[in-house]
């Protein structure tokens, strides 16, 4: 973001007198002793400098999102452990006693809750990151900020989640005699993989949310649907091969077969569906920042 001190500014090519609106905002900020900050317009132009400058409200902002989150309840922190606990016992009953899914030789109580984490923490955070723009429209309207702040701190919250609920999945592991290896020392690459998405697919669901509020009836039937074709469940290994391809286009498929991979060792993941899965998240990461920065402008006059 460029700060004008001054009108003064326009003169210096900051403002030209094409950007009769900029230039108008500029002055009236000027008479008032405010500095006015001009978004970046430029298609490239990320300004990404400014989410370090703002790490505090960052920081602040991902706080009060946990603080909310367990706010008023009787339960608290307990529900990021029973939530992936009561969700691991039906899976086992019907995935794991009626359809007899292949595991891969693990117990399938610990294969599933090994795919529940990184998918609660994926899920959890396009849920709420996605109306993040939305729920903080008073914030967006009265005070600068690079709004970029908002999804990243949302879709950061969940975790506290995931870290509560890897106490049991270690738990679990001792229970069931599987013992660490150095693969453990993976997971936070394929934790950030993880993250990645989560944002990803944020960035472009609040963005969209700000014009048409459609995204947020969309949203849950979307994560659930997305639990489905994600190998939470069944492994990736059971997906016919002639389809393989496609489906790791889905970007939770590497990121679930990795951890996996780092927690059980079982079997090694196909590293090609993994690559095609981080090349997807990329690619969406990309675009959503280019489509997020670019439709920035609007979020104050539409929200």
């Amino acid at each position: 973001m460029t700060p004008l001190k001054s009108v003064g500014a326009a003169t210096e090519g900051r403002l030209t007198a094409a950007d009769t609106e900029t230039e108008a905002r500029a002055i009236d900020a000027a008479e008032e002793g405010f500095e006015f900050y001009e978004p970046e317009r430029g298609l490239f132009d990320l300004d990404l400098g400014d989410l370090w400058r703002f790490r505090e409200l960052l920081y602040f902002l991902f706080l009060r999102d946990i603080k909310i989150r367990y706010k008023q309840t009787a339960l608290g922190a307990g529900w990021a452990i029973l939530q992936p606990v009561l969700t691991m016992v039906v899976f086992t009953l019907i995935f794991g006693g009626l359809a007899k899914v292949s595991t891969d030789g693990s117990p399938y109580p610990i294969f599933s809750f090994a795919g529940l984490l990184p998918w609660n923490f994926f899920a959890h955070g396009v849920s709420r990151s996605s109306s993040s723009l939305v729920e903080n429209a008073q914030l967006i309207t009265k005070v600068y900020f690079p709004r970029l702040v908002l999804p990243i701190a949302t879709a950061l919250a969940p975790i506290v989640d995931f870290a509560i609920a890897f106490v049991i999945l270690l738990a679990m592991m001792a229970w069931y005699h599987i013992a660490p290896t150095w693969r453990m020392a993976t997971l936070p690459l394929f934790l950030g993989l993880a993250f990645g998405s989560s944002l990803s697919i944020s960035l472009w669901l609040s963005a969209i949310n700000v014009r048409y509020r459609d995204v947020r009836h969309a949203v849950p039937f979307l994560v659930q649907f997305g639990l489905f074709i994600s190998p939470v469940a069944y492994p990736a290994s059971a997906v016919r091969e002639e389809w393989q391809l496609l489906y790791s286009l889905n970007p939770m498929v590497g990121v679930i077969e990795g951890f996996r991979w780092a927690l059980l060792g079982n079997t090694i993941p196909n590293w090609t569906m993994v690559a095609i899965s981080a090349a997807v998240v990329l690619v969406l990461l990309v675009t959503g920042l280019l489509y997020f920065k670019k439709m920035e402008l609007t979020f104050a006059d539409v929200i």
